[in-house]
């Protein structure tokens, strides 16, 4: 018994006997069928090719309050930023003088003790707020607002000493948490455990005063929408938030062995 392999034309012509002995209604169905997935293919070929040469226009959607639907908005809909208030301005003028006082107590760390976790620290809070201190500048610049006077004259972050005697005691005292003119300079006069002790008390009061800027910043209606503002005024909370606690461990473990 021999078993042939059946070729595609030797299939096309078995297929075609075979289709003469079906009846004609089902022959009829196989035309239909055909003619169906014909027309199938050809409409699909056709929107497709509509899509791409004319793309559906995109669907606005505003999410309703808590409870309430969303809404379908006209394909015309253009996104408009939230206008920028006088608090987000004064917020960020004020935090460079706020943030220039800290890089200065900072500078004393090094010419003043020889604690290494105290210099690690003031390291990284120099740093930081260096950093923010650029980038508040180039926010006010960007947007046409003028710079604190005393910021404009310091090279890079190097001294914010200048900065906070060229800004009035008046102005200094508006802002929470600033150290006074007789604490800084306590400050300066002190050294090793004292000066330790002085700096950890006078930057938590510091960080906690900007704090309370964020706080009064967020409480304002309309304040604090501008989105690298929010960004950096809630790093800003959460950074100085960390350090407080780091530095009230610090004071707690000073406080022990000074009783020992």
């Amino acid at each position: 018994m021999r078993i042939f392999a059946l070729t595609t034309n030797s299939r096309q012509v078995r297929f075609r006997r075979e289709r003469k002995l079906w009846p004609s209604s089902e022959r009829l169905a196989v035309r239909t069928l055909l003619a169906a997935s014909i027309s199938a293919v050809f409409f699909f070929s056709l929107t497709a090719r509509a899509q791409q040469t004319n793309p559906a226009k995109p669907v606005v959607v505003q999410p309703g309050a808590p409870g309430a639907p969303s809404k379908t908005l006209p394909p015309s809909t253009r996104a408009a930023l939230p206008a920028r208030s006088a608090a987000d301005v004064d917020f960020m003028q004020g935090m460079i003088v706020h943030h220039a006082q800290a890089v200065e107590m900072t500078a004393m760390i090094p010419s003043h003790t020889q604690n290494e976790d105290l210099r690690s620290l003031g390291a990284r809070i120099s740093s930081s707020q260096s950093d923010e201190i650029k980038f508040m500048k180039r926010w006010l610049a960007a947007r046409g607002e003028p710079v604190p006077t005393g910021m404009a004259k310091m090279p890079g972050m190097d001294m914010a000493h200048e900065a906070s005697h060229e800004t009035s005691d008046e102005g200094m005292a508006r802002m929470p948490g600033m150290l006074t003119p007789q604490q800084m300079e306590a400050l300066r006069k002190a050294k090793g455990a004292e000066f330790d002790h002085l700096f950890l008390v006078g930057m938590i009061q510091h960080h906690n005063g900007a704090l309370t800027m964020v706080k009064d910043l967020f409480d304002t209606a309309g304040a604090g929408q501008d989105a690298e503002l929010f960004d950096f005024a809630t790093d800003a909370d959460n950074a100085q938030r960390a350090e407080i606690r780091i530095m009230e461990t610090m004071l707690k473990k000073d406080t022990l062995q000074e009783k020992r």
